[in-house]
């Protein structure tokens, strides 16, 4: 038996086929609506972090017993035999830690490891370290920051073997003039191109960490001339530890493939804005880890600034 549907008019036809697009019009208006105001919480919880200033900040310092600034032939000469021992060192210009003000006060890190810091194919560095803390600080700023230097510096500070306390002095060097002043690296056209103004702090550091992006011998010039930092800077942290640096200069060029090998330890959990730097005096000579070292003469050490 064949049906037969009844067929609807015309009009009808037609008011039914414009009344469905419009609904299928308004459904899909709909779903963009709903997921813009789903995200709207997200976005104004992540707004304030992205725009708060650093908690806490000032300068670091940084040197070890192999070269950081080098070519590739030179590093891998060195691995595994030195480079497994570093000091690190902050200095909080402002902030605070925990809660705890910070302000002016200094704290450092000497570290013994059983492979060269920095090697990505390394054995565990089964590192212990010796936490030297500002004489001036409170018990609390103490705690503070010991606690601070941990976080900084993730499992190279997992072994603490003695924390003490000492008159310290650190100062980092800018560059004489105005920012951005080459000073004696480079020549103005390389300082112009190199200035780095209207740059975000990341981009800033990441132009001083990797000079190589800027070609010849004069291209750690721009790097410094970048972030503001000479390379000279200066450390004494009880009758433990003694540390001098000064830039890189064109003669400090061996090989003409320099680079940054090595990367500073703590640049992965603070941002850090540094230049490789040569070491004029280095010495180590605290208890607790069971030997002394003297490495003076290399560039192994890292000048600059330290945010969080």
């Amino acid at each position: 038996m064949r049906t037969r549907s009844a067929a609807l008019p015309a009009g009808t036809a037609r008011t039914a086929g414009i009344a469905g697009t419009l609904a299928l019009l308004a459904l899909l208006l709909t779903v963009p609506a709903m997921l813009v105001v789903s995200a709207v919480p997200a976005l104004a919880g992540s707004a304030p972090a992205a725009v708060s200033a650093p908690g806490i900040s000032g300068d670091y310092l940084e040197a070890r017993t192999a070269d950081v600034y080098t070519g590739p032939c030179f590093a891998n000469s060195e691995m595994d035999l030195v480079g497994k021992q570093a000091v690190m060192a902050w200095h909080v210009r402002q902030g605070a830690w925990q809660g705890v003000p910070l302000g002016g006060l200094s704290v450092v890190a000497a570290v013994r490891s059983s492979a060269t810091l920095g090697d990505p194919f390394g054995g565990p560095l089964r590192a212990s370290a010796l936490i030297v803390v500002d004489q001036r600080a409170t018990p609390l700023q103490r705690d503070a920051l010991v606690a601070f230097a941990r976080a900084m510096s993730g499992e190279l500070l997992s072994t603490v073997v003695a924390v003490e306390s000492a008159p310290i002095e650190m100062a980092v060097s800018a560059i004489a003039g105005r920012p951005g002043d080459p000073g004696e690296y480079g020549d103005t056209a390389e300082a112009d191109a190199g200035s780095g103004r209207g740059l975000s702090p990341e981009a800033v550091a990441a132009r001083a960490l990797h000079p190589a992006e800027h070609l010849g011998h004069h291209h750690l010039g721009a790097g410094l001339a970048v972030a503001g930092i000479s390379g000279e800077a200066h450390l004494k942290a009880g009758a433990w530890i003694d540390l001098a640096t000064r830039g890189i200069g064109p003669k400090d060029h061996l090989c003409g493939n320099e680079e940054v090998f090595y990367p500073p330890l703590t640049a992965g959990r603070s941002r850090v804005t540094a230049v490789p730097a040569v070491s004029v005096a280095y010495d180590f000579r605290g208890p607790g880890l069971g030997m002394v070292w003297s490495s003076p003469g290399k560039r192994n050490a890292f000048v600059g600034r330290f945010a969080h």
